[in-house]
């Protein structure tokens, strides 16, 4: 079926309180990082205007049909919200092609449209089959006592309000859509503010509520390339909560604006994890390497960047890594030939050789890759590049870089192993590989980590995600995911 058409104007234009106006700042440009031709030149949102996003989101939860709105009717119409998502299936992944530099071939495309609109009808399903209130299990001697009183005790859950949501350039619809369909369906407003680099994306959501009928100033997008929009919707008293996604630094900071005024904070943040190979599962390791540097160049935070192998077999791993990236086919993303596509930016690109020169300048050894390949003028492209890292100590093996760079270190044993994954400030996402099943899933178990993934990777709305230590808080996804977006109220009751 023809996918229906969604304007330049509307492709650059902001969405506040259910109009489509011109940004008022600064214009800025959106490129293919696979070509650097320019995408478009967008108005930017004025610091005003995210002000009247912020307001506009506030009327529609405080006096708006939206927040008295009844479970059923709510979740009604947002099914609607996810059809017509799902019409512009044709014209999202065009875009995020065009300016996340995604191969338009590569299985990961899964990822950033199909998966993302499967999951808004899931996040529905399962916002349905969670209770609206349930009992607190008082013990008996609470419940009745000597004086005849008996006692219950009840929890509610309720709406949080206005979400200020922020996604990340990697997978933009995936993010954008992870945080508006779980506020929306626990009754909340949104202000969504993609990333500059991959900001027209967003605009369907825009468009898909207005094909929806969602009320007036439900949903809101706001496009800046600056900071100063973001920093009013992490700081503005009428948001109540922050979802953002993106790297540990810019997560801390998020957390500092947001302290003043108490906002509930879900934060997906960097990453460093590993893809642990028990020795009986060594053969399959001669992949690992192209399993990451071929998924979006690198640029994912649960991405296994650190492999770990057993010593006597780290040779015979490397010498298959180098085989398997020796035919990578960088270039036009829109080649079904091209097996490898560009990172997001230029400064991308450099933060990919900083981290090879700190690595090498720390002793490992470049087995492939390791520069900006030879013959290709246009475009931010990095070779896929594998590290052999003497310890866990190299830089390349302790700071997420965010591109098609791994490192492969050897093991001594099993503890060691698990020694060596949880040594890092991050903790978000990990793989263990092994044919015994049993001694798999014990080994993932002592991997202190939000998600350890055995034998495979899942991307289900019912199972959630979220970091530990310097990789976020809260959680994405699942039942947790959903609750995130509600305050608990307790209602006890006396008779």
């Amino acid at each position: 079926m023809q996918s229906p058409t969604i304007t330049l104007a509307e492709q650059t234009s902001q969405y506040i309180d259910g109009a489509y106006v011109a940004g008022q700042g600064a214009t800025f440009t959106v490129e293919n990082p696979a070509d650097q031709s320019v995408i478009a030149t967008i108005a930017e949102v004025s610091v005003d205007q995210v002000g009247q996003a912020i307001d506009a989101a506030r009327r529609a939860f405080d006096t708006g049909p939206w927040g008295k709105m009844g479970r059923d009717e709510r979740v009604a119409i947002l099914r609607r919200y996810a059809d017509a998502l799902a019409k512009y299936a044709g014209d999202i992944t065009d875009v995020v092609v065009a300016e996340a530099g995604c191969l338009r071939n590569s299985p990961i495309m899964f990822a950033q449209v199909p998966s993302p609109l499967q999951h808004a009808h899931d996040i529905l399903d399962l916002m349905l089959a969670l209770p609206e209130m349930e009992e607190n299990p008082l013990p008996l001697r609470e419940r009745a006592n000597a004086y005849g009183m008996v006692s219950q005790s009840m929890r509610r859950y309720t709406p949080i309000g206005v979400v200020a949501a922020i996604a990340a350039y990697n997978y933009p619809f995936m993010t954008a859509l992870w945080k508006v369909m779980p506020a929306l369906a626990t009754g909340n407003t949104v202000i969504l503010r993609p990333s500059p680099l991959t900001p027209i994306s967003a605009l369907f959501f825009a468009k898909a509520a207005e094909d929806a009928g969602l009320p007036t100033g439900v949903v809101n997008v706001v496009l800046e390339h600056g900071l100063e929009g973001a920093r009013l919707m992490t700081t503005h008293k009428s948001v109540d909560m922050v979802v953002f996604t993106g790297s540990t630094a810019v997560g801390k900071q998020v957390m500092i604006q947001a302290a003043d005024t108490m906002k509930r904070l879900q934060l997906e943040l960097g990453g460093k994890s590993v893809q642990l190979f028990l020795p009986d599962a060594v053969d399959q390791a001669g992949n690992a390497a192209a399993t990451v540097c071929f998924a979006h160049s690198g640029q994912g935070c649960a991405l296994g960047t650190r492999i770990l192998v057993p010593e006597a077999d780290k040779p015979a791993v490397l010498e298959a890594m180098k085989k398997s990236l020796a035919n990578v086919v960088l270039g036009d993303t829109l080649d079904p030939k091209t097996t490898m596509g560009p990172v997001i930016s230029a400064a991308q690109v450099a933060r990919c050789e900083h981290f090879v020169k700190l690595a090498t300048d720390a002793g490992a050894k470049i087995v492939a890759g390791g520069k900006r390949p030879a013959g290709i003028d246009k475009g931010y492209f990095f070779e896929p590049t594998v590290l052999d890292v003497a310890d866990n100590s190299n830089p390349a093996a302790q700071e997420e870089i965010f591109g098609p760079v791994v490192c492969v270190i050897g093991y001594r044993d099993l503890d060691h192993a698990v020694e060596i994954a949880n040594d890092c400030d991050y903790g978000l996402s990990g793989f263990v590989y092994g044919k015994d099943r049993a001694k798999a899933v014990e080994v993932a178990t002592r991997i202190k980590s939000g998600t350890v993934n055995v034998n495979g990777g899942m991307l289900s709305a019912f199972a959630s995600s979220g970091g530990q230590r310097l990789s976020g808080i809260g959680r994405e996804r699942g039942i947790e995911g959903l609750r995130l977006y509600q305050q608990v109220c307790g209602l006890n009751i006396i008779a």
